[in-house]
């Protein structure tokens, strides 16, 4: 959520903001919120000049009540009646103006950085560098989930069963190889000097709506009927919310944390769930980070979120590319956001498999995220970034990993999770 000064006095820069976000049906919201912000100082201003007044009216009553003169005392007394009736009527109206300009400038996109790539959408996302060298193999690699059924490691047909699409059970060594990528993620992040946490799968509605935009509420969060609690899309849910109306000690910064859930999301959208596969699905897990700092490190910890991702894959032998998020594909609170993607030698083309954002101060102004500095308190900036997210990093993993006759290799990294093992072997019949 945008600061409202800046409505105020550069409301062409709000604007222009806009129309490079692609979002021309919202330029309407600015001159709504500023005739409503002028309506609001007025009232507040009319409410507290009523105020004074209250105050230098009833100190008259005392003295015409001194003074003997009860008839003056009571007409000043109507006055203070009538003063209170059209304060409690201000109140009502700065209530009111306050929740509807609130509601306009939750829906105002984020300032984006000047180094963001202008487009409509993803098919104009701008690709930054790749790691490691893109491999086909001269066999033809199979589906993902052709890969795991020949080695007996899931089902889902039984998860149709008892959850619908978009559910799997995973099994036997393919199931370890996905805690396996969680748990070496969890200590190559706590290595990296950030502070693991197991954070609450469920969050509340005033958490939902501080870290998110109303539009990706409405397409992932699922809520829990009856109750105000929805359930987590992705840790940094839970994390940020950790700091929501807290104010920290400059000393005390950053705060660079790891957090491990599993995460349930809709899926509503162009994309939808899949009929057969892990790519797109309702219920996955997910190695998350996310640094809470002070304004001027959030570019330097941009670029140290994304760059872990780099290596956690590269230390699994798989290429991968960063891809810049274009201007049109950013969500409403993202100041700047680049995408890893992995290598698929059966698309011969990559996928996402995480996301990096900085979401500037948008974040903390919603939920009033402080920083205490020499010079009183700021708002902090907050930044997240997916370490790993299997079971789509599995399809990654399986199809660099995967040898002509169906067996997988387990990259050296992962093989103390794996109990020493070096490869998966295709079960005999």
């Amino acid at each position: 959520m945008l600061d409202i000064k800046l409505l105020r006095t550069e409301p062409d820069i709000v604007r222009e903001n806009i129309k490079k976000k692609f979002q021309d049906e919202k330029l309407p919201l600015v001159d709504e919120v500023i005739a409503l912000d002028k309506e609001f100082r007025e009232a507040k201003q009319r409410a507290e000049a009523l105020r004074n007044k209250r105050n230098v009216v009833s100190k008259e009553i005392g003295m015409l009540m001194g003074q003997g003169k009860k008839d003056e005392a009571m007409a000043k007394k109507t006055e203070v009646t009538d003063m209170a009736a059209e304060l409690e009527a201000l109140s009502v109206k700065e209530t009111e103006l306050e929740a509807e300009i609130r509601k306009r400038m939750l829906v105002i996109p984020n300032i984006i950085d000047p180094s963001v790539p202008i487009g409509k959408d993803d098919s104009e996302n701008v690709e930054i560098e790749r790691f490691g060298e893109p491999f086909v193999p001269e066999f033809e690699v199979p589906y993902h989930v052709d890969i795991m059924e020949k080695l007996d490691g899931i089902e889902l047909d039984p998860a149709r069963d008892t959850s619908g699409n978009g559910f799997y059970y995973l099994k036997g060594d393919i199931a370890r190889l996905h805690s396996a990528c969680l748990s070496y993620a969890r200590d190559f992040m706590i290595d990296r000097g950030f502070t693991y946490y197991i954070p609450p799968y469920m969050i509340r509605s005033s958490v939902v709506t501080g870290v998110m935009s109303f539009a990706e509420m409405e397409n992932m969060m699922y809520k829990i009927e009856g109750e105000d609690l929805y359930l987590i899309g992705t840790s940094e849910h839970s994390m940020i919310g950790k700091f929501i109306d807290t104010i920290t000690e400059e000393s005390k910064l950053p705060q660079t944390l790891t957090s491990y859930s599993p995460c349930f999301r809709k899926e509503v959208g162009a994309h939808g769930i899949e009929e057969r596969g892990v790519y797109r699905i309702h219920q996955f897990e997910k190695q998350e980070m996310i640094v809470v700092c002070k304004p001027e490190d959030s570019k330097k910890w941009y670029d140290v979120l994304w760059k872990n991702t780099v290596d956690y894959f590269r230390s699994l032998d798989v290429p991968v590319r960063t891809l810049e998020c274009c201007s049109g594909d950013l969500a409403d609170l993202k100041v700047k956001s680049c995408d890893v993607e992995a290598w698929s030698p059966r698309q011969k083309k990559y996928f996402e498999v995480g996301s990096c954002s900085n979401l500037g101060d948008a974040q903390a102004r919603r939920l009033k995220i402080r920083i205490k500095g020499e010079n009183g308190t700021y708002l902090a900036h907050t930044l997240n970034n997916t370490c790993v997210a299997p079971p789509r990093m599995l399809i990654a993993l399986l199809e660099n990993n995967l040898n002509e006759d169906g067996s997988i290799r387990i990259p050296e990294s992962l093989r103390p999770y794996m109990g020493g093992k070096s490869v998966i072997e295709v079960p005999e019949k």
